[in-house]
This record gives C-alpha cells, structure tokens and sequence, in this order.
C-alpha cells in the first residue's frame, strides 16, 4: 500500500514568466529555490512543498504540447494551506497587490472543513488559500 502525506510539489506550464514568478514569489511570497534555465524550470518553494513552473517556450515546456488557455487547462484549482489564517490581513494584501479575492467560504481540505479563499493568478489557474480546519463540533461561522 502507498501511504500519501501531503502534496510534494506542483508543475505549472506557464506562457509568462516574469509575471507568474511575481505573483507566486512576490504576492504569495514563495521565493525561488532553484532554477534550471538551461531546460526551462524555476521552482519556488511554498512552505513544505515546491511549485514548478516551466514556461512553454522552453525545453520541458515544448515537451509538453500547447500552452494552457481558457479553453484547455490540465488542472483545475490547488490549495496552499495558509498559517496564520486572518482573511482581513491576507484580503488587503492581495488587494494592495491588485489580485481580487473570492468570498471566504468553509471548505473541506486534507485537515478537515475550514475557512479558504480563492483567487486567480496571471494565468488563469484557481488557487486556494485555505486556513485551518475548524475544531470538532464547533458552530459553523455565520453566513
């Protein structure tokens, strides 16, 4: 059997790198780890994790066929478990970073149902900004 922790890391093609690599390292505030010009991969670490991002244009980029659009994508959203969670403190900084910010709503994640928010980064791919999980049988927040 093959146990599953957590995600290890994420490859995101992407047409604009400069712009991803400031929205995820800047507004995100996931620096860059290591990059590989040479085949065309920056990785950004994000908290335990890693994000790839691997621009069309280049040698893995090519590899993998037509670069994402509104009308194909190959992922739909992925979450980033976010710590502290305060909606208001992460709302102005997004907004002062020009990003818009999805309503916070309760959703189900790895630790259980808790707060997130989505948002959008120059791309177009969904992500999630989820907090913790709420404790067992407490009130759900008010709607």
């Amino acid at each position: 059997m093959i146990s599953i922790r957590e995600i290890d890391h994420i490859v995101l093609r992407v047409v604009d790198l400069q712009a991803m690599l400031h929205f995820y390292g800047t507004v995100l505030g996931c620096p860059v780890e290591r990059r590989q010009d040479d085949i065309g991969l920056v990785q950004l670490r994000a908290g335990r994790s890693l994000l790839d991002l691997v621009p069309v244009d280049g040698p893995l980029g090519r590899a993998g066929g037509a670069a994402p659009g509104a009308l194909g994508r190959n992922l739909d959203h992925f979450c980033f478990r976010v710590e502290p969670f305060d909606p208001d403190a992460i709302r102005r900084h997004l907004s002062a970073a020009g990003i818009t910010a999805g309503a916070v709503e309760q959703r189900y994640g790895a630790e259980g149902l808790g707060p997130s928010i989505y948002i959008t980064d120059p791309e177009g791919n969904t992500v999630e900004l989820k907090g913790p999980p709420r404790p067992a049988g407490a009130n759900p927040p008010p709607v």
